[in-house]
């Protein structure tokens, strides 16, 4: 019987540059971040759990990460994120070196933004029955603080921190239990984005801008720190939040119904999981609380379904060269 062997097809030029630069890729990322694991056991496990994380199966959870690197169970990943000795903040500073190295942009933005973890037990870390992004209700989760860092070569996730609800700090023998260190306090989500942010700007991360919603934007000791070291932010503001304008202070959204309809200018934000993203942009002079030569504070409301919000717009300008030709974006003339 004559034995036919079926052949696939030929794979393209492309396809093979882009397995070539993967494998390249991957052996760069082994270069980095395997010296911080002691052991050749956790060593071959944490690559075993990138190569999942990188693989197209859908749900990243343990089970499902080990089937496809081929463990029958999850335990031995789980050792070593949660037990196995290494050096976390030296994988993370690993991390930060590669990304400025690939993807640095002095124009890029530091993202600050939350999510949540849906569980349904109690002995997670910091799981409480709190507010959930994820889910966009109250739900037993845990929520993490993220500093995603974004430029025209890229986007990742650049640093992170676990928030702990006072209910967690307030008790330390479940802190104990749960592996959090006995040194770790209470601190709000926007304190934790300070914190990453300093991380950040300790490093010399390029980056002009820091962006995040009210959850940050609200925070007024947040707003002054970056101005008082000259970083340039948009972060959204609620309603409720004040304004100096015109000698007085005012609430956003008593502002904002003041203001002529006609005067407003509406950009696209890319396209998200409904359909495309616009804002109505408008430049404000607003009273500066800092001194020249940073010359700049504007305004711009939100999406138009949500005119009860605003994005505080901060830049750090030289002398009196404020961005007359357009808000961030640049794409359209706005009022000053």
């Amino acid at each position: 019987m004559e034995r036919r062997q079926e052949f696939g097809p030929s794979p393209t030029d492309e396809a093979l540059v882009t397995v070539q630069t993967w494998a390249l890729w991957l052996t760069e990322v082994e270069r980095r971040i395997l010296p911080h694991f002691p052991r050749s056991d956790a060593r071959r496990r944490v690559w075993a759990y990138l190569r999942g994380l990188l693989s197209p199966v859908e749900r990243k959870n343990g089970w499902q990460i080990a089937e496809v690197v081929g463990d029958a169970t999850p335990y031995g990943m789980q050792h070593v994120l949660g037990r196995a000795q290494w050096d976390v903040e030296e994988v993370c500073k690993a991390l930060r070196t590669y990304v400025m190295e690939s993807l640095g942009d002095p124009q890029a933005v530091l993202v600050l933004d939350e999510t949540g973890f849906l569980k349904k037990g109690d002995h997670s870390a910091g799981v409480a029955r709190q507010y959930s992004g994820t889910a966009g209700r109250v739900e037993n989760s845990q929520i993490g603080v993220f500093l995603t860092y974004a430029s025209t070569q890229g986007h990742v996730l650049l640093d992170r921190e676990l928030y702990l609800p006072q209910a967690w700090t307030n008790d330390t023998e479940r802190c104990a239990r749960a592996g959090i260190p006995p040194e770790r306090t209470f601190a709000t989500k926007p304190q934790l984005a300070r914190q990453m942010l300093e991380r950040a700007f300790d490093a010399r991360v390029p980056a002009t801008w820091v962006a995040g919603d009210s959850v940050y934007g609200d925070h007024r000791p947040l707003r002054d720190w970056l101005e008082a070291h000259a970083h340039a932010y948009v972060l959204t503001v609620s309603g409720k939040e004040y304004v100096w304008r015109a000698g007085r202070q005012w609430q956003v959204k008593m502002l904002l119904a003041m203001l002529e309809e006609e005067d407003w200018c509406r950009l696209k934000a890319g396209d998200g999981s409904k359909g495309p993203r616009w804002y109505d942009w408008r430049w404000l002079p607003l009273a500066a609380p800092f001194p020249p030569p940073l010359a700049s504070v504007a305004l711009g409301p939100s999406q138009p379904q949500r005119p009860d919000r605003a994005h505080r717009v901060h830049r750090v300008c030289p002398g009196d060269d404020r961005p007359r030709d357009g808000g961030p974006s640049g794409r359209a003339p706005l009022d000053y």
